[in-house]
C-alpha cells in the first residue's frame, strides 16, 4: 500500500482529502498535525485505527527523519497559509525519498517550487505545488481547449464561493494581499492592480447566477504567460456568496489601498466566525469559470467559457481534487514526472473531477 501522510489532515481541506483517501484500498493513510487530539477525532470518524494519527509539526527540524521512520511514500501538505512559507516540508520529503504535493495558492511559493528540481530528480521523487483549483484545474481546462485555437489572446479565471466559510489560514492568505498592488499581464503589458479591487460581476449559469468578483493574486498570473506563450492577458477574480460580505472586504481593501490601514489580515479572526454564522442564510452554491479568447483555427474570433457548479456547500471539495487524483495515480504506479514543478499538466479535467465523484458538482463544458 502507498503510505500517504496528510499534514494538517484534520483542517479545512486536509479533512476532505483524508475522507476521500481513507476509502481507497491502495492507500495507507496517516493523518498528521500538531493537534493529536483533533487527528484522533477524525480517525475515529473515518473508522481508522489509532495508529493512523500522527502528532507531527511541519516545522520540526527532524521532519525528514520522522518521514523516513514512518516509511512515507507521499506527503500532502495542506497546512497553510503558504504565503511567506519556505520549502522546509518539501525539502524534508525529498530527503526522506517521499513525493510531495501541496495545495498552495501563494503566487511566489508555487512559482518558485522549481528551485528544488535538481534535489527532487536526484531522489527520483515528484514534488509539485499548487495541486488545487489553481493552477492544477485551471490549467487543465486551458489545456483541454487549447487545440481549438490558432492563437489564445486572453485567459480569464474566476471563482464565486458558496456559503461555507474557508478555514482561518485560507482567509488570512487571501487577506494578505487585499488592497495591495501586484503585477498582472493585460494587453501584453505588465500592469499593477490591487487585491480585491476592480469590482466586477460575472453571471454564472443557473442556479448560481450573478456574483461580484474582485482581483486576487494567484499563481496563474505568473505561470500562464510562460506556459501559454503569446497570451496577452491573464486575469483571476474571486468573490463571496453574499454580496454584503464581498462589499465589506472590498471596502476594507480600499482602506488599505488608500494607506489608511496597513492590512486587513487582523480582521480574519473576526470575519471568519461571522461568515460561519451567516452560512444558513447564504447561498450554498458556488462556481468556477475559465474563459479563453483568441483566434480559432479557421481564422475567426473565438471566445469560450467553461464552468463548474457546486451545490450543497460542496465547493470546498474542489481544491482537493488534484491531490486526491495524484495520490491515487502514484499508488497505482502511474508514470508521473520526477522533479519539482508547479502542478500543471499532471492531471486532466476528467481525472480531477473523477476524484470528486459523489459530490454535487456539475460541469458545464465550453
Amino acid at each position: 500500500m502507498h503510505t500517504t501522510l496528510v499534514l494538517g489532515g484534520y483542517g479545512f481541506f486536509g479533512a476532505r482529502i483524508c475522507t476521500a483517501l481513507a476509502r481507497d484500498p491502495t492507500v495507507h493513510l496517516l493523518i498528521g498535525g500538531r493537534n493529536g487530539a483533533r487527528a484522533s477525532v477524525l480517525a475515529r470518524t473515518l473508522d481508522l485505527e489509532p495508529g493512523r494519527c500522527i502528532s507531527i509539526d511541519a516545522r520540526d527540524p527532524e521532519l525528514a527523519a520522522v518521514l523516513s521512520r514512518l516509511k512515507v511514500d507521499t506527503v500532502v501538505h495542506t497546512a497553510g497559509p503558504f504565503q511567506g512559507q519556505d520549502y522546509a516540508v518539501a525539502r524534508a520529503a525529498i530527503a526522506a525519498g517521499a513525493n510531495y504535493l501541496d495545495l498552495a495558492d501563494g503566487r511566489d511559493f508555487v512559482a518558485g517550487i522549481g528551485t528544488l528540481d535538481d534535489l527532487a530528480r536526484e531522489r527520483n521523487v515528484l514534488v509539485t505545488s499548487g495541486a488545487s483549483s489553481l493552477p492544477a484545474l485551471s490549467s487543465a481546462v486551458v489545456d483541454r481547449y487549447l487545440g481549438r485555437f490558432r492563437r489564445v489572446d486572453a485567459i480569464r479565471v474566476g471563482i464565486g464561493s458558496g456559503a461555507r466559510a474557508p478555514g482561518l489560514a485560507t482567509m488570512r492568505g487571501v487577506f494578505s494581499y487585499c488592497g495591495k498592488a501586484f503585477p498582472r499581464l493585460e494587453g501584453g503589458r505588465w500592469t499593477r492592480v490591487h487585491g480585491w479591487m476592480n469590482l466586477a460581476a460575472h453571471r454564472f449559469p443557473r442556479p448560481v447566477g450573478r456574483r461580484l468578483l474582485g482581483n486576487c493574486d494567484v499563481p496563474d498570473l505568473v505561470l500562464f504567460p510562460v506556459r501559454y506563450g503569446g497570451v496577452q492577458t491573464v486575469t483571476f477574480q474571486a468573490g463571496f456568496a453574499g454580496t454584503a460580505g464581498h462589499l465589506v472586504v472590498w471596502a476594507a481593501s480600499l482602506l488599505v489601498r488608500m494607506g489608511l490601514i496597513g492590512s486587513i489580515v487582523p480582521l480574519a479572526p473576526v470575519l471568519n466566525p461571522v461568515s460561519r454564522w451567516l452560512e444558513p442564510v447564504t447561498s450554498d452554491r458556488g462556481a468556477m469559470f475559465v474563459t479563453l479568447e483568441g483566434i480559432a483555427n479557421g481564422g475567426e474570433p473565438l471566445q469560450l467559457t467553461w464552468h463548474l457548479l457546486a451545490a450543497r456547500n460542496h465547493g470546498p471539495f474542489i481544491p482537493c481534487g488534484a491531490s486526491i487524483a495524484l495520490v491515487r495515480m502514484l499508488a497505482a504506479g502511474a508514470q508521473l514526472p520526477r522533479g519539482a514543478l508547479p502542478c500543471m499538466g499532471l492531471v486532466s479535467v476528467e481525472q480531477y473531477l473523477e476524484a470528486l465523484a459523489g459530490y454535487e458538482l456539475t460541469e458545464v463544458p465550453a
